[in-house]
């Protein structure tokens, strides 16, 4: 099931899987970027809330930015390989 889900979402993932793993990657970091990703799933849905709440098509800006920022950091956080999640967090 996960090697079907890495090629639907292949052009995400090809971005950051380039390169190599950082000097300082630790195992934690991928459970830190799904949390985020969660973070911002909330973030897009209060948005959307908010959206609907008022009327305002100004809370469309933040929250199609929350929903992209949450997908790909669930995506690479739950499939991408140790490559990507250490290039979303660079060389720190």
């Amino acid at each position: 099931m996960k090697q079907a889900i890495r090629k639907i979402l292949w052009p995400i993932l090809k971005h950051f899987e380039n390169g190599e793993i950082g000097p300082n990657y630790k195992k934690s970091y991928r459970a830190i970027l799904i949390v985020v990703g969660v973070l911002f799933l909330v973030l897009s849905s209060i948005s959307v809330a908010g959206l609907i709440y008022t009327g305002e098509l100004g809370a469309l800006i933040p929250a199609v930015i929350f929903s992209v920022v949450a997908f790909v950091s669930l995506t690479v956080g739950t499939v991408g390989s140790d490559k990507a999640v250490s290039r979303i967090w660079g060389d720190r």
